[in-house]
């Protein structure tokens, strides 16, 4: 790559970063990452805000270089490049801080990284495609990064600016506090569609992570079967499936397909499938999955909705809460069916149901479930998490916690529920 244009492209890039909006503070404790010598890598779908949360850090330092890699002035670059990078860098400061956004478009990125990193340099790196970040890690820099699982706006980091006291609220404190969680379940958290509250916004975040992401990344040739199969899995979130199943609706033959653009969607932080929860590891991989998408509003966008949609809108927005909560997150199902068994260290610790409401037809079913988790893994306490309902319910021994999302949400710790 040309030098004069790489210099062009550094000075461009550092001004605008340096001079956007820091934007909302992130639920996130940074200290930990600025004090420690490993490389930093965040990670998560388009356009959740990574660069946003790069820039925030960044405004700790006093000086740093930056690049992002998601330019169109950047297509030639090539990992040889990046020593005329550095030269470009110091041209304008001796600053040892590097902040590389979406580096997994360059080939052998990792190899520069972990160079850098020898000499000293504190690194923080941004990517949307976790295959090819954890095969480029655990190949090269091993024991070297801290992650930082990025996602789209949380319900209690859109609550915070409001500057609204949720412990014991007033009436009207929490018709104000359920009317933006009534916009949040439908709508989402992604940033730009927060600041804009435009729905194309959303749409054109969808298009550019199959095009961009996925299609042109691994090379689809079947773009119409790709869509067809994306529109499918986040139409039909929190339903188990199998790849059987897809391939016939979709009218594929080789359930192979199904099975690769699913990982290819999941790989871009796009959906994310979840395992029955079985002691056995093999039984595990072959049951049907359960499938979740990363927001609830980028979903609305393009799936076919009707109706019955809350409820599972609901567990979808529960689920995405349990991963940013860097949960271990299965389902369980035998006789009776609980959406959630979070497990640690090989434990099975806490059992969820999600219900936007309970009433005379439903209740029993969802007790059921809770109940017979709770005895197949030896707990005392279950919590079902519903849209405003909270009682709490002994059955069978079994402490059951009903409680309203938006509260849960606001929770930091489950244990203080009980």
């Amino acid at each position: 790559m040309e030098t004069n244009l790489l210099q062009l492209v550094v000075n461009e890039q550092f001004e605008n970063f340096n001079s956007k909006s820091r934007g909302i503070p992130r639920d996130l404790d940074l200290s930990n990452y600025l004090e420690t010598d490993q490389i930093i890598i965040i990670t998560g779908i388009r356009r959740c805000g990574k660069s946003t949360l790069l820039s925030q850090i960044a405004s700790k330092y006093e000086e740093f270089h930056y690049l992002t890699f998601d330019d169109e002035r950047l297509i030639q670059f090539e990992v040889d490049d990046f020593q005329k990078l550095m030269t470009v860098w110091h041209k304008r400061s001796e600053s040892k801080v590097l902040f590389l956004d979406e580096v997994q478009n360059i080939l052998q990125w990792e190899r520069f990284v972990r160079r850098v990193h020898d000499q000293g340099y504190k690194i923080f790196l941004t990517g949307s495609n976790a295959q090819l970040l954890s095969s480029e890690l655990s190949t090269h820099l091993t024991g070297r990064y801290l992650k930082i699982d990025l996602f789209p706006f949380s319900f209690f980091e859109i609550i915070q600016p409001q500057n609204i006291t949720f412990n014991a609220p007033t009436t009207h404190v929490q018709a104000k506090i359920m009317a933006t969680f009534d916009q949040y379940l439908t709508e989402g958290g992604f940033p730009e569609w927060y600041k804009s509250g435009n729905a194309e916004t959303l749409q054109n975040i969808y298009d550019n992570i199959l095009y961009r992401d996925v299609i042109i990344r691994y090379k689809v040739q079947e773009i119409k079967i790709l869509r067809l199969i994306s529109n499918f899995l986040m139409t039909n979130i929190a339903k188990v499936f199998s790849y059987e199943s897809i391939a016939k609706m979709v009218q594929v033959r080789s359930t192979t397909t199904v099975k690769n653009y699913t990982f290819f969607l999941e790989s871009v932080f796009l959906l994310f499938e979840v395992y029955k929860y079985d002691y056995s590891l093999k039984k595990q991989f072959v049951s049907n999955k359960k499938i979740f998408a990363i927001d609830n509003g980028l979903r609305n966008q393009v799936a076919f909705k009707h109706s019955s949609d809350k409820g599972r809108l609901l567990e979808n927005l529960i689920f995405i809460e349990l991963k940013r909560r860097r949960k271990n997150v299965f389902y369980y199902k035998e006789k009776n069916e609980c959406d959630f068994v979070l497990e640690q260290n090989n434990i099975i610790t806490e059992i969820i149901q999600v219900c936007f409401q309970l009433n005379s037809e439903n209740e029993s079913r969802e007790f059921k479930g809770l109940v017979e988790a709770a005895q197949i893994f030896n707990l005392r306490k279950g919590l079902i998490i519903t849209y405003d309902q909270e009682k709490n319910v002994v059955i069978n021994n079994v402490e059951i916690q009903v409680f309203p999302a938006w509260k849960w949400l606001l929770q930091k710790d489950l244990n203080s529920l009980f």
